[in-house]
């Protein structure tokens, strides 16, 4: 591919994706990150490091954002905006606000740079092996020129319309996966409490309707007290969460299950966990606290 592209965003996902691109497209630009660990590797595989985002822009024809929310990608593309030539893509691959979203995709088109919205489903695991899901929003022509970017490391890129259709879309996929990751932490919680044994529980439920991707996430580590296994910080469930009920509301089809999942996770995090994963919730000193009755 003749594009040079660049990465900003070397966390669990974006680590993953920058050596696929790297291996499959020739080359890579990234911007420098606190973890050396990753930067290093990839530098020391032919990747070209860059000090700032802007510096990294002048570089590329195509930038891919992989960033934990939309504060932290409206500061990015502020900080790129001045060195931004017309013909340029963004993709914004995180899972990001709608209306920050629809802002921003005004704010590059009134310098004629191209713009994608193309959140992931996935994780970690999905993004080392270039599985990952891309629901893109996009106009017709930017999603032709977008797509064989996101084939690098995605093995579904799927349209589902203009700019702020994949964020729709996510929040779907976020809604349900955040759902049953609540649903599966309150059950085992009661499980515990009722004096049930998780292995054997889990051994049943994953042979019925209950089985799930989740559910393995959650509990298939924890039910031997490895409580490490879902790596999605409770923060970030709390965060796709209130951009889902949010978005209800604005469109006026709200609903009581997503701000009850909402509050779930928004309750752990004032309670100090949003940094750490979502099967850390059934830790038992955790668990006890969280569903306590007030």
């Amino acid at each position: 591919m003749a594009q040079e592209i660049g990465l900003i965003g070397l966390g669990a996902m974006g680590a993953g994706m920058g050596r696929n691109i790297l291996a499959r497209a020739g080359g890579l630009h990234a911007l420098a990150n606190r973890n050396r660990a990753v930067i290093d590797s990839l530098v020391a595989a032919g990747a070209v490091e860059h000090a700032s985002a802007a510096d990294l822009a002048r570089a590329c024809d195509v930038v891919v954002l992989c960033l934990p929310n939309s504060d932290v990608v409206e500061q990015v593309v502020n900080e790129m905006l001045p060195v931004l030539r017309p013909g340029q893509i963004v993709i914004d691959t995180g899972t990001s606000a709608l209306p920050s979203t629809l802002k921003l995709a005004q704010t590059l088109s009134d310098k004629d740079v191209l713009f994608a919205e193309a959140p992931l489903t996935g994780g970690a695991q999905q993004a080392e092996e270039g599985q990952l899901g891309a629901l893109v929003g996009a106009s017709t022509e930017v999603f032709a020129s977008v797509a064989p970017v996101l084939d690098l490391f995605c093995s579904s890129v799927q349209h589902f319309g203009p700019v702020g259709a994949g964020a729709k879309a996510k929040f779907v996929n976020n809604y349900m996966v955040m759902g049953i990751a609540a649903l599966v932490t309150e059950a085992f919680h009661t499980a515990a409490e009722e004096g049930l044994d998780w292995g054997k529980l889990y051994d049943v439920v994953t042979r019925g309707s209950a089985s799930s991707g989740v559910l393995d996430r959650v509990i298939g580590n924890a039910k031997d007290g490895d409580f490490m296994g879902y790596v999605f910080s409770v923060e970030n469930a709390a965060k796709d969460m209130r951009y889902i009920a949010d978005m209800q509301e604005q469109q006026g089809h709200a609903t009581p299950l997503s701000r009850a999942v909402h509050d779930l996770f928004q309750h752990a995090v004032e309670q100090g966990h949003g940094a750490r994963r979502l099967s850390e919730l059934l830790r038992p000193e955790i668990r006890t606290r969280l569903f306590a009755e007030e």
